[in-house]
């Protein structure tokens, strides 16, 4: 497992401000600002990955790294790879360790924002670190639990976790028994070669989703689910 830390980032204000929708000169922007001096003072957004082989294919399982994961769309996608890297990256737990207010649900809020904004900076030094040490080319990837619940589980974020080590020693991130990562700014998945601009979004029928990034593809949705 390879891991990336001292993840650079910027914390723009203005434009958090925008995100969780007050004016940056009121009382309110002022005590956003206190949070956002906190999280550049404790922030620490990392990322962990590994290079791992399809080892064998059947019917919709997959062997990669001695570990099986059973999904149609997964063993569709993975047809013609070979080299794929499994992906975990995080805002970093120091976040959660820094500020708790269960009681502010508004802070909590502006605080959960600030923790996606050190995610997505994680997310391009990730994909960039990828293209200049393997130039990969393009690719795509697939997150358990992401889309809808059949196409790849998320009770399979076990089997991933087994690809990539003890996270929790290297970079802070636990699996609960509900299959859920802690800090929730995390995500995980698995990364590879593709000439198609694949996203989970465009087979997941969840239209109200507020983290979708694609419209669903009804076409998609019908070549990954037949036999």
């Amino acid at each position: 497992m390879e891991v990336l830390l001292d993840i650079p980032y910027v914390l723009d204000a203005a434009e958090l401000s925008k995100t969780v929708h007050i004016d940056p000169a009121s009382d309110w922007g002022a005590e956003l600002r206190e949070l956002i001096d906190l999280a550049e003072k404790t922030g620490k957004p990392k990322a962990a990955y590994a290079e791992a082989f399809v080892e064998r294919r059947n019917g919709d399982t997959v062997e990669i790294g001695g570990i099986s994961f059973t999904s149609r769309t997964l063993s569709k996608n993975l047809a013609h790879s070979e080299r794929v890297f499994p992906f975990l990256i995080t805002c970093g737990h120091e976040m959660d360790q820094a500020f708790s207010a269960p009681d502010d649900m508004l802070k909590a809020y502006w605080w959960d924002e600030i923790k996606a904004a050190l995610l997505t900076a994680a997310i391009t030094r990730f994909e960039d670190h990828l293209q200049q040490t393997y130039r990969l080319g393009k690719t795509a990837s697939m997150s358990p639990g992401s889309g809808d619940a059949d196409v790849w589980p998320i009770e399979q974020q076990k089997g991933l976790f087994a690809l990539l080590g003890d996270v929790e020693q290297t970079v802070g991130v636990r699996l609960t028994e509900s299959f859920l990562m802690v800090p929730n700014k995390t995500i995980s998945g698995i990364l590879f070669s593709s000439e198609i601009d694949f996203r989970t979004c465009e087979v997941c029928h969840r239209a109200t989703c507020p983290s979708r990034q694609a419209v669903f593809n009804p076409r998609l949705w019908k070549e990954m689910h037949q036999i």
